[in-house]
């Protein structure tokens, strides 16, 4: 496997952060090394939120993203601040509500309702991650359904397993459906 570099961005409260560390344990559990690190703003909710999450099939250098393999923004200040400059052959998922003002450097771009995905399928906003990371796996196709779900169902908050299997199905669906 060719290493990895994934930057997800967001605000505090969208879940960003469990996106990328239920990646990263993915990963590991599939036998790769995999590296997260995470950075928010200094507001708990609605600040900036950014986890980045290296994976490789050898050991990893350095623990930071340089080159982003993929980048997912699911807010507008997200996308203004990290969707530029990315290599030509970058993966950029964004919500749709999303403009993008810069050149992103790739025209690899994914604009899918995530947000709206995860409030009207899935019928819970927080889920907003959950459907991303199942987009994500669709669109890279890193983990099978079953692995991936047993990696949500593994960190999810107990009680919520059901609406996260929802999630899931959605994230698999939006990209089935806008996609190709």
């Amino acid at each position: 496997m060719k290493q990895l570099e994934l930057r997800l961005t967001g605000s505090g409260g969208q879940g960003v952060i469990m996106l990328g560390v239920i990646l990263a344990e993915a990963a590991i559990k599939k036998g790769h090394f995999a590296i997260q690190s995470q950075s928010y703003g200094p507001e708990a909710r609605g600040g900036a939120s950014k986890c980045e999450v290296i994976i490789g099939s050898e050991t990893i250098d350095y623990p930071k993203v340089q080159q982003p393999t993929l980048l997912l923004a699911l807010t507008q200040i997200a996308a203004d601040k990290y969707a530029q400059n990315l290599p030509q052959d970058a993966v950029l998922i964004i919500d749709d509500s999303i403009e993008l003002i810069n050149d992103p450097g790739t025209e690899n771009i994914y604009r899918l309702p995530i947000l709206v995905t995860a409030r009207d399928v899935v019928r819970k906003e927080l889920t907003a991650n959950i459907v991303s990371l199942a987009a994500i796996n669709q669109i890279l196709g890193l983990f099978s359904k079953e692995e991936l779900l047993e990696a949500v169902l593994q960190r999810v908050p107990k009680g919520t397993e059901i609406l996260n299997q929802r999630a899931v199905e959605a994230g698999i669906e939006l990209v089935q459906n806008h996609v190709g």
